[in-house]
């Protein structure tokens, strides 16, 4: 299965996580590219004027998995602006996980997961697998990355 691993990390957590999802499916036999997504002007907070610098492209991969730190107890804008400029993900296997420096989903994990469904699903698809990531226990956080990692790659088989 051709993987696509979308992520928009900040300060370099999300993307650990993606990697270590990556390596995870290319250990069970997928082929896997990590896409990074950047915006020129990262700190834009104005959805519609947010510039992705070279928007990578969904197209050739059997399943999409998209990447974001919470920002502000929402999905990051940077995110947001991708999802919305994507074509259809009607038919593709989609899962989506988010990181953040709160304790608890419910301070912005939780949320920010559902404002990414909305999105996709605004682009006719349905996030099959999903994981929140708390950063502040070194402990949970690394149970919390095992169970995401597992329950992505769980539908990829």
């Amino acid at each position: 299965m051709n993987i696509g691993i979308f992520v928009n990390s900040k300060t370099g957590n999300t993307l650990s996580v993606a990697e270590k999802l990556r390596d995870k499916l290319v250990s069970i036999g997928h082929n896997v590219a990590l896409e990074k997504i950047v915006a020129s002007n990262d700190g834009e907070m104005n959805i519609e004027k947010i510039v992705i610098s070279n928007p990578p492209s969904t197209q050739g991969y059997d399943m999409l998995v998209f990447a974001a730190p919470v920002n502000g107890f929402r999905l990051a804008f940077v995110m947001q602006a991708f999802l919305r400029s994507l074509p259809s993900l009607e038919g593709k296997l989609l899962a989506g996980f988010v990181t953040e420096a709160f304790p608890f989903p419910w301070m912005g994990g939780n949320q920010s997961l559902k404002g990414m469904e909305k999105l996709v699903q605004a682009k006719g698809g349905t996030l099959s697998a999903t994981g929140v990531v708390n950063w502040r226990s070194p402990d949970k956080r690394d149970v919390l990355i095992t169970q995401t990692i597992e329950k992505i790659a769980a539908i990829s088989r």
